[in-house]
């Protein structure tokens, strides 16, 4: 990894982390329920039946009552397990789903695990960032799980990244094998963007 660039992206993400540090629970509590029909609408506009996503970290905007309304009436969700070839498994969310602590402290659900091209069949593939640029260029948090799954599949369904407002930044700084995203989901807003160049 060419070293400015390492650097750029290491000072972005400390400083939304910050950032997401900061916010109170009622600034949380608000994100959720702004996520969550956010999402909910989504869903709809795309007919989605069955998506892929993932159970936010307490920093995070949270999936959380998302996930669970979505789960309730019957939606196939999802949820991405770790592996150690830097390749994500996936396992189908449930109502009464225990999770674990995964890798890095994610959570990760407990259930039956899927190999990596359970996610090719899903309508819609809802993805965490650290940030998102004016083009759709994504900033994860550097272990690259995200951008190989999307850089592996054949068809990708839309792909929409869900951050709080104020992280979407005119430019984020990206490599090759950088992913960009259809669209962002804010506790505000859906967004889609126009296809990145190169």
């Amino acid at each position: 990894m060419p070293e400015p660039v390492e650097h750029e992206k290491r000072a972005l993400r400390a400083e939304m982390r910050e950032r997401r540090q900061m916010l109170s629970d009622a600034q949380r509590q608000a994100a959720a329920e702004g996520i969550a029909r956010q999402l909910d609408a989504l869903v709809a506009e795309h007919g989605a039946t069955s998506i892929a996503c993932y159970l936010s970290t307490t920093i995070e905007p949270s999936t959380r009552p998302f996930l669970n309304a979505a789960v309730a009436r019957g939606l196939r969700v999802l949820l991405p397990v770790t592996r150690e070839d830097g390749l994500l498994d996936w396992a189908v969310a449930t109502p009464d789903g225990e999770e674990i602590e995964g890798a890095y402290g994610v959570p990760e659900p407990i259930g039956e695990v899927l190999g990596p091209i359970a996610v090719n069949d899903v309508d819609l593939l809802v993805i965490p960032a650290a940030a998102i640029d004016e083009e759709g260029w994504r900033l994860g948090w550097g272990r690259g799980y995200y951008d190989k799954t999307l850089g592996s599949m054949e068809h990708s369904p839309p792909v929409y990244a869900v951050i709080y407002d104020s992280e979407l930044v005119e430019r984020v700084p990206r490599e090759v094998h950088d992913q960009p995203v259809t669209g962002i989901v804010t506790p505000t807003r859906t967004r889609a963007f126009p296809r990145p160049r190169r």
